[in-house]
């Protein structure tokens, strides 16, 4: 066989992206930092119908085959029938130091707290302060005069303060807060935030607690205790202190293993000095302590010095390029693969027959270090080239094949494709074919209107389903039944009008656009009017000031100024947690965010403001009073005193489902009779889950939604944790209480595929759009695909994402926006819980797609008062010009 010459692909390769590092941090083993949060792994995967997990077997390359590995100038189009660049990204760990160092500050009557990392990125210190006599585990602010240059307060409860270096040459970005020992502060709270990418560094799950007490109960998030040197504790041998500040002298000033003449010297010069100052620190302690407060009798303040690992996993952008050409000689075609990834490569290849590109192995020859895998396919290892940091392979393959398939093995956890499918590359009919990366990328196709019709057409047929089923005829008021009609006809008309305006005609007359009458707006709870921007008004901390709705009744005209029409408030009855999701008394509405007359003052300033409000009414599960006779926590107080009836059979934790089946089956009258029935949906496990089966369960919770409407003055509901009840409920409790506008929490994990998320999540809406069936359209849903899509779409530039197998979003939004409530943030994902926190630096990206796009966008309280606000009122602004509407016709650039 004739030896071929190729050029290298990536001499002077062109990047035809510029990714952006995604930086991820991940704690040391010995760490558990992950707590209440949820970490996207950057893990390709092969999409083979194989499983990558066999015996493979060794097959040799021929001697001919070996010799093709030589340079082939890809500059000279006639040889070249195909070529390509594909990027893909990678992740890479970068390890590096975290430290806490407590000592003396230079003027030796403070003291200082140095908190530092190794890592490059934009790092905040979060922290706080707690003092003498407190109880539990909340922050507050520090005083003034101890917060260090740059530091922001959040809120009344936490500081934020940016690392920096120092200096040019410093490893360690650092920030030193100095304090009085002699005050009533116990204890220094922090956590430390990567702002480039939202990740929290925790201590054990918990935050780093430093105590400046002796007597502060360990919760297991207590660094520096029994470590390091002490400068002042009646607890310790003056001789102890002496050899542990020799210990920090050596940690401070690197002294080698094997000291020096010189290096022993300052060593005694050192122990000299601590000498003389241990005696007379004692005798001034000794004169000073008669002085102390009482409280400041127990410090016990010792220095130390503590250093942890923690790892980054940055994303790196690199190149796959691949040519094609047919030989002269030969007439065989030859696949040329390169690539600038590091390390060693495996291809996993194969070819294809058809358009199906099911796999298949090729005849010999085959490239050296090349095996067979399962006989469906081969594995070649990338041979290093001359020249360069690069890779590659040659493929010499038989004119009949259709297609080359192929994905790249890094190791036995991490494969590499392209848009999460195998890489291909076609070999039937090509001719001077460019790649997909070779077209202009001015190019753009206008969209028909025939998808967006199709949509209403869609929707149109979601009402007409629920309407004319046998149980909505014998259940639905007449009221409801015309409701839906008329929302039917405007969607008709909406139809009709678009299809109209895409017919060329030439017009008799000009008629004047103001001559054309705009239809009435329709109001349903599954829409409100249509042109709804909602805003989310609390975070996951807002309870701990115990007074927030005065504070959000001070921000009430500044929040409707900028453009938002309703605003969600939090849980407002009393509950076991602070936050308001476990509640208990559901008409004792004094909660941690304030009185009932308070809450009453915000809705009457929110509706005098123009603004409509939503309550957070937790329908799925309810804390008991009491305990039952066998011991279990299922007996309700308060206005609605349910008996355990009220709480589902198969609830794992609050039933015995086992004994109750049993006793039941055996017709035996006694301790389960009449519990409840087994549950429509998936158990919350921290409470009872309701059996929302019983009709007495359902008369109370209805009277109780129509109490919030009339005596607090709610508009409509967000209702938490859906998952955990039948929809067709929902749509009863709603059709009761009648709100202006409703809006579910379905909230369940996307699908991945080792590790990365997958392009096609038609399976997660769908589980999305049913539950908005089973309410009958009564109620939208919050669009957690889209939000899950937005992660990986902007943190790793992977906008192909946006488009669904349709072109269409690929969220609910895609398929029913008029209920889709799109978001990007609330308090479970981000505010200081950071479940699912959105990408850092990314937040305005996000905003600007759910806020020019249909559905219903919701904005983030944290993200509007921070420096996002301009950004965020001038894309409402935009959406309220160009009047965009939760089913507006979206418009794409394509290229």
């Amino acid at each position: 066989m004739a030896a071929v010459t190729i050029d290298s692909l990536l001499q002077n390769p062109t990047l035809l992206f510029r990714p952006k590092a995604k930086v991820l941090l991940k704690p040391p083993r010995s760490l558990d930092c992950s707590r209440n949060r949820k970490l996207p792994l950057s893990r390709g995967s092969c999409l083979c119908s194989f499983n990558p997990r066999r015996t493979i077997h060794v097959v040799r390359a021929s001697s001919s085959e070996t010799a093709l590995i030589g340079n082939f100038d890809i500059s000279s189009s006639d040889d070249i029938l195909y070529k390509d660049i594909f990027p893909v990204k990678r992740i890479e760990k970068v390890e590096g130091k975290f430290f806490i160092r407590l000592d003396r500050s230079k003027d030796q009557h403070d003291w200082q707290l140095t908190v530092g990392c190794s890592l490059p990125g934009k790092w905040i210190l979060h922290w706080g302060v707690s003092y003498l006599g407190d109880s539990g585990s909340e922050w507050d602010q520090p005083p003034k005069g101890m917060r260090p240059p740059g530091s922001i307060p959040i809120k009344d409860y936490a500081i934020e303060t940016p690392l920096k270096k120092l200096s040019e040459g410093d490893i360690f970005h650092e920030v030193k807060i100095d304090f009085n020992p002699i005050s009533e502060i116990a204890a220094i709270h922090f956590v430390l935030k990567d702002e480039e990418t939202g990740a929290w560094y925790q201590h054990r799950g918990m935050d780093f607690k430093v105590p400046l007490v002796d007597y502060l109960e360990d919760d297991g998030n207590i660094v520096g205790a029994k470590r390091g040197f002490g400068v002042w504790s009646g607890a310790v041998t003056g001789q102890y202190r002496i050899m542990s500040q020799v210990a920090y002298f050596l940690v401070i000033y690197r002294i080698p293993s094997e000291p020096t003449l010189g290096d022993v010297g300052a060593l005694q010069q050192f122990s000299n000095v601590l000498l003389k100052s241990e005696a007379s620190h004692a005798d001034s302690q000794n004169n000073s302590i008669e002085s102390k407060d009482s409280k400041n009798k127990n410090r016990c303040l010792e220095g130390f010095y503590e250093e942890q690992s923690i790892v980054k996993e940055v994303s790196v952008g690199n190149l796959v390029s691949v040519a094609v050409r047919k030989s002269p000689e030969t007439g065989k075609v030859i696949v040329c693969l390169e690539t600038d990834i590091p390390g060693d490569v495996v291809v996993h290849w194969g070819v294809c027959r058809d358009d199906a590109k099911i796999w298949e192995i090729p005849a010999a020859p085959y490239p050296p270090e090349t095996t067979v895998f399962k006989n469906k396919a081969l594995r070649t290892l990338l041979q290093p080239k001359a020249t360069g940091n690069r890779s590659g392979a040659l493929f010499t393959l038989d004119e009949e094949h259709f297609g080359f398939l192929f994905v790249l093995k890094l190791d036995d956890n991490t494969w590499l494709k392209f848009k999460e499918d195998d890489f291909y590359v076609p070999l039937l009919g090509i001719s001077s074919v460019p790649g997909q990366y070779g077209q202009s990328d001015s190019t753009s196709e206008e969209i028909s209107s025939k998808s967006y019709t199709d949509g209403i057409i869609n929707e149109i047929r979601n009402l007409v389903s629920g309407l004319s089923s046998e149980k909505s005829q014998k259940t639905k008021k007449k009221e409801v039944q015309e409701s839906i009609l008329q929302e039917i006809e405007q969607l008709a008309a909406e139809a009709y009008s678009i299809f109209r305006s895409s017919i060329t005609t030439v017009p008799e007359e000009v008629v004047s656009e103001t001559e054309t009458t705009k239809p009435a707006v329709k109001i349903s709870s599954g829409t409100g009017t249509g042109f709804e921007i909602l805003c989310q008004g609390f975070n996951w901390e807002s309870h701990k000031s115990g007074r927030w709705y005065m504070e959000l009744k001070e921000k009430a005209s500044e929040i409707s100024s900028l453009g938002f029409t309703v605003i969600w408030l939090p849980p407002p009855t009393e509950s076991v947690s602070p936050e308001g999701y476990m509640p208990k008394d559901l008409y004792n509405l004094n909660s941690r965010y304030g009185t009932i007359d308070e809450l009453k003052e915000l809705v009457k300033s929110l509706h005098e403001v123009g603004m409509k409000v939503l309550g957070d009414v937790v329908l799925n599960h309810r804390c008991a009073h009491f305990k039952n006779q066998n011991g279990v926590w299922n007996i309700f107080g308060g206005r609605l005193n349910w008996d355990d009836r009220a709480v589902v059979a198969d609830d794992p934790h609050f039933q015995v489902l086992m004994f109750s089946l049993i006793l039941k089956a055996l017709a035996i009258q006694g301790t389960f009779e009449g519990r409840g029935n087994k549950s429509s949906g998936d158990n919350f496990h921290a409470a009872p889950n309701i059996d929302h089966s019983q009709e007495f369960v359902r008369k109370d919770l209805k009277e109780w939604l129509g109490w919030l409407r009339e005596e607090i003055g709610y508009d409509g509901w967000r209702l938490d944790f859906v998952r955990g009840f039948w929809g067709g409920y929902v749509k009863d409790y709603l059709e009761a209480s009648g709100p202006y506008f409703a809006v579910g929490e379905y909230w369940d994990s996307l699908s991945y595929t080792y590790g990365e998320m997958d392009h096609n999540q038609d399976s997660h809406r769908q589980r999305i759009v049913d539950w908005i069936n089973a309410t009958n359209g009564t109620a939208g849903a919050f669009d957690v695909t889209t939000k899950g899509i937005l992660h990986s779409a902007l943190e790793r530039c992977e906008y192909w994402r946006l488009s669904d197998q349709k072109g269409k979003p690929p969220g609910v939004v895609g398929w029913w926006p008029s209920r889709a409530v799109t978001f990007i943030e609330n308090h479970d994902t981000g505010s200081t819980q950071g479940h699912w926190r959105f990408p850092g630096g990314k937040e305005m990206q996000g905003y600007a797609y759910i806020l020019t796009h249909p559905g219903t966008p919701a904005v983030f309280y944290d993200h509007i008062f921070s420096h996002h606000r301009s950004e965020i009122a001038s894309l409402i602004s935009v959406r309220n010009r160009n009047g965009i509407h939760c089913r507006s016709l979206e418009l794409y650039m394509v290229g």
